[in-house]
């Protein structure tokens, strides 16, 4: 080679170099997967405080309130059993792309809506972008961590930003709400939309895989999430005529799961006793915290008289401690397994609704503040781990089916928690607070049973 040439290779290096793409970022990925996560978990609790602004505003009564949350809540569970199939066959970033960018069109149109149902409307849009959004983000995480022990803390830290958002839900709803207004708590997903998307440009392209979508599974079981919802939010004759539709759709549903080759909820998942104890710690999980939050938005503000922002600060101790406990979860899953920290979390939490049960009319606000902590140290202890322990129990190549069936199952019994709570509490507050904390921890003592029967 002469040295003209050699010069001219030298020349050419660095362009080359230069041209060369860039190598997708684990640790981009993963912020961009968590602020997805954490927006729309953000939207599941952050309307709560705004509850009462948003009823002096629009009307409705209880029942139209307990529809502005369970409209999200119910389409984004009935939604996400397909969609975790569709990020699996659309590719997890082109599913997370799409669903955020919808998931923030609609928040557009719940800050513009003019009356209660077009806010409803808008909200069933978010949800069906935040069941999207939920299971490709998992997705996104899984596949950009090989090595198990690195996947498990990035898995750990992904579930940690989405309950911190959740827990965070009631001091940002009660601020954004006293400072500006109702309608700020959905503008203020703009700008948050627009940096996950940014940060989605340095995430790996995801590989398409095959994942047949199951449409009559999907519709059974969004009939019967619906009709059940509207018999225990509406009541009456309507209601019982709702109940017998949900019962129907619901028999129907697992008829159709039992003979479908490739269903939208393949029941053989349940044969894990670690799945099935997941799923179900993190349904009573999800009753637990977020018809508390619920029914404790409304007691500050309607039986206290607080402001939207003194009733979202008295969150305040129970949020704050939530991130650090769910790193703690995640080392101690690491280090012991799921089971430990996912049953001492369940019997905390059992704990913290007991102690809850003292409270009435005449209990300073700051005790009551004080007396959320063990629930939220408890449900904060059990997330990570259960969710990691999920994740763990199936192929890779189920991971986004996985994400969908788990995320659902904690969305509809959340859902179904704030109208079975909406409905005892519009009966009479004292007496409908309690036993919305006796049920609560009832189901949660259950799932602690089963957690300890794991190996």
């Amino acid at each position: 080679m002469t040295t003209n040439q050699s010069l001219e290779g030298d020349q050419l290096a660095p362009a080359e170099r230069g041209l060369e793409p860039k190598k997708p970022s684990p640790a981009l990925t993963l912020t961009a997967a968590l602020l997805g996560f954490a927006l729309i978990g953000l939207d599941a609790s952050v309307v709560n405080v705004a509850l009462p602004s948003i009823g002096h505003a629009l009307g409705g009564g209880m029942s139209g309130l307990q529809w502005v949350v369970d409209a999200y809540t119910l389409s984004f569970a009935a939604l996400m059993l397909s969609t975790g199939a569709f990020s699996d066959r659309a590719g997890a970033s082109r599913a997370y792309a799409l669903g955020i960018t919808v998931f923030t069109l609609a928040s557009v149109a719940c800050g513009l809506a003019p009356n209660l149902p077009a806010l409803i409307a808008a909200r069933v849009a978010q949800g069906v972008a935040a069941a999207v959004v939920l299971p490709a983000s998992l997705a996104l995480v899984r596949q950009a961590y090989g090595d198990p022990a690195r996947r498990a803390r990035a898995v750990a830290a992904w579930a940690a930003g989405g309950s911190v958002a959740v827990a965070l839900g009631p001091v940002a709803g009660g601020a954004l709400t006293t400072v500006w207004d109702w309608r700020g708590i959905f503008f203020v997903n703009i700008p948050l939309g627009a940096v996950a998307l940014a940060l989605l440009v340095r995430a790996p392209r995801s590989q398409r895989l095959p994942a047949p979508l199951d449409l009559p599974g999907q519709v059974t079981a969004a009939v019967t999430l619906t009709a059940l919802a509207f018999a225990v939010i509406e009541g009456g004759t309507t209601g019982v005529v709702a109940l017998v539709v949900a019962v129907v759709a619901g028999g129907v549903f697992l008829r159709v799961e039992a003979r479908q080759p490739h269903p939208v909820v393949p029941l053989g998942l349940f044969r894990s006793r670690t799945v099935t104890a997941a799923v179900a710690a993190g349904a009573a999980v999800s009753v637990a915290f977020y018809g508390v939050v619920f029914v404790f938005s409304l007691y500050f503000q309607q039986v206290q008289g607080l402001s939207a922002l003194a009733a979202g600060l008295m969150f305040l101790p129970m949020t704050g401690l939530i991130a650090v406990t769910n790193v703690v979860a995640g080392k101690l899953a690491g280090r012991y397994g799921a089971r430990l920290p996912m049953l001492v979390g369940q019997v905390l939490a059992v704990g913290g609704l007991l102690v809850l049960l003292y409270v009435d009319a005449g209990t300073p606000p700051v005790v009551v503040a004080l007396l959320l902590v063990p629930l939220a140290l408890g449900c904060a202890l059990t997330v990570p781990p259960l969710t990691a322990a999920m994740m763990e129990a199936v192929p890779a190549e189920r991971a986004g089916l996985a994400a969908g069936v788990l995320n659902a199952a904690r969305q509809v019994a959340g859902g179904l928690g704030i109208a079975v709570f909406g409905t005892l509490v519009s009966g009479g507050f004292a007496d409908g607070m309690r036993w919305s904390l006796v049920i609560s921890a009832g189901l949660l003592a259950v799932t602690a049973a089963a957690t300890s029967r794991l190996r």
